[in-house]
């Protein structure tokens, strides 16, 4: 092959280069790339116009909380103790009459009973409250009374400012505890020797304490059984013949007062506490007033 003279002679055939040459061809041969659209002429805004804020994109609300999950009550064990309420003791009212035809039957109520010391209060009210057909409390002023221990003031001793105190002390918690028992279903029978001629030991406190439906009842036998029944006591519950003669007498000022009064100088215990009963039974049925 003849190339013209003068003409740049050809550079020598190299692996690759047709190929490289072949590609720049070809691209130059690719059509044009067609124009985009024409530009969006810039307009100013119209007075007072703002242009919006940025675009803030909207946020999942929080995930809510779930309720606590709270366990299902559990019932006690039968051997605990203190999930039993227990009401307030009130003002003790008027009992309601017995359902019963006999005695008090059933019938809740709070029992005072008055006596000299010999008269076998105390006895007496025991026996009545453990054969009754409801739960029934006693409650003994003296045994309160002796809770002191030290520095117990023994009216033996003399009537002063301290033994005053730890009697009316005594009175009134046989009073609350006279109010809960009955607030809780269980009677109560309370003896005390309480004097008609003086007020500071006399019945007004014990119906203040316990309240309107409080039922006094006098056991009140001869001197001569209070003497014979004082002598066999021993301590500090026995007195000198002389101050039980003393409180016998004061205590016949119950007669001619409107309360029921039993001479039990001739009954056993068990028989002055079925008359006691049956004296109860008709103060339901017809409050005593005093």
């Amino acid at each position: 092959m003849q190339h013209a003279v003068g003409a740049p002679l050809p550079p020598p055939h190299q692996p690759g280069h047709a190929a490289a040459a072949w590609m720049n061809q070809h691209q130059h041969l690719q059509p044009p790339t067609p124009p985009g659209p024409p530009p969006i002429p810039h307009t100013p805004p119209a007075p007072g116009w703002t242009a919006p804020g940025p675009q803030t994109p909207p946020q999942a609300a929080p995930p809510q909380a779930m309720p606590p999950q709270t366990a299902p009550p559990v019932a006690p064990p039968r051997d605990a103790t203190g999930h039993i309420q227990l009401p307030p003791g009130g003002p003790v009212a008027v009992p309601t009459p017995p359902h019963t035809g006999h005695g008090t039957g059933n019938a809740t109520l709070a029992v005072l009973l008055i006596g000299p010391a010999g008269a076998g209060k105390t006895t007496v009210a025991r026996h009545w409250a453990r054969n009754r057909q409801v739960p029934t409390a006693h409650i003994s002023l003296d045994d309160v009374r002796e809770w002191v221990c030290a520095g117990f003031a023994d009216p033996q001793d003399g009537w002063n400012d301290q033994s005053e105190a730890q009697y009316r002390l005594a009175r009134r918690t046989c009073g609350f505890a006279a109010r809960n028992f009955l607030a809780n279903g269980i009677s109560c029978i309370l003896d005390d020797a309480v004097f008609p001629d003086r007020p500071v030991v006399g019945l007004g406190g014990w119906k203040r304490h316990v309240g309107p439906g409080l039922l006094p009842v006098v056991l009140l036998p001869g001197l001569e059984i209070v003497l014979e029944r004082n002598a066999e006591r021993s301590g500090n519950r026995r007195l000198s013949d002389e101050e039980v003669a003393g409180i016998h007498g004061r205590m016949a000022g119950w007669y001619g007062s409107g309360l029921p009064i039993i001479d039990n100088s001739t009954y056993d215990v068990e028989t002055t506490a079925r008359v006691l009963d049956d004296i109860l039974a008709r103060s339901i049925a017809s409050p005593p007033s005093y």
